[in-house]
């Protein structure tokens, strides 16, 4: 059943310095749907490349505290210094020739390092976002929005979270700890349910996600950091400031698998059941 869910938008009149609308007044009310995301994540159980299924699981569940956290940042003045900084991150973070130029050892380094080692680009990731065919509003909700899709695959890097099924799923819930949402808890904890329920294995699956969902809440909101000087810091040094713990519980998971002969990449094989989880959030 569909019911309205009409979230916190005080300050909607607001405006920044440069007259760019908080709220613009052609945007719809977020409305909550469990059926809808429950389709959805059926739909992505069945093919866990499907990126496109998360972005419809996420605007079927709202977070009450997406627009608080919107204002707050977008409407102080750090955020105004990174709206004229960053207003836009892919091509920041697909400038792989300009990343390599900073020192060996970075965050921008291990994340080009990722990036081509998956076939990633965040570019690709606004592509699967825009399947959805939504409306472009130009107001400061959609810059948050998207600063927040587009630091997903920077996350695994900051982390140590791979692209194998658990790690997705350790990945969002680090993510929830940052920025609370029932899409999350749904995709995160699902997930991991699917995973204990398809592989049989002494694999301390809930211990792992619950260390992701336990770090991202340590860790301040990526999406209010300046993301070319975090790109900047040596990678060891940004998870010691980041307050981001070794993912002990996660190599855990990894090591039982592997001592099965079950490999983690390949967890939820065609032979198991179909795979559960997408490389985003």
């Amino acid at each position: 059943m569909t019911s309205p869910q009409a979230l916190p938008d005080a300050g909607a009149a607001a405006c920044a310095a440069d007259g760019t609308p908080f709220r613009n007044p052609a945007r719809p009310q977020p409305r909550r749907n469990v059926r809808k995301a429950l389709h959805h994540f059926r739909e992505l159980i069945k093919d866990k490349e499907d990126t496109e299924q998360v972005f419809h699981i996420y605007e079927a569940l709202p977070s009450r505290t997406f627009i608080p956290r919107a204002r707050a940042l977008t409407l102080s003045a750090e955020g105004e210094a990174l709206r004229a900084s960053e207003p836009f991150l892919p091509p920041i973070l697909d400038d792989h020739e300009a990343l390599l130029k900073l020192p060996e050892g970075s965050v921008a380094h291990a994340y080009v390092d990722f990036m081509r080692r998956e076939g990633l680009s965040a570019a690709g990731l606004v592509a699967e976002s825009e399947k959805m065919g939504r409306p472009k509003y130009g107001d400061l909700i959609e810059w948050f929005a998207f600063r927040q899709r587009d630091t997903h695959d920077l996350m695994h890097v900051l982390t140590g979270y791979g692209r194998d099924a658990l790690g997705e799923q350790c990945v969002l819930l680090f993510t929830h700890g940052q920025s609370p949402s029932h899409g999350h808890l749904l995709l995160g904890y699902a997930g991991a349910l699917n995973i204990r329920k398809q592989v049989k294995s002494r694999a301390p699956v809930f211990r792992a996600v619950r260390q992701a969902h336990r770090i991202g809440k340590g860790c301040p909101p990526i999406v209010a950091m300046a993301i070319r000087d975090l790109l900047a810091m040596d990678l060891g040094e940004a998870r010691r400031r980041l307050r981001i713990a070794e993912p002990t519980w996660y190599h855990r998971c990894h090591e039982v698998w592997r001592s099965e002969g079950i490999d983690p990449y390949d967890l939820l094989a065609s032979e198991r059941t179909p795979a559960s989880q997408p490389a985003t959030a």
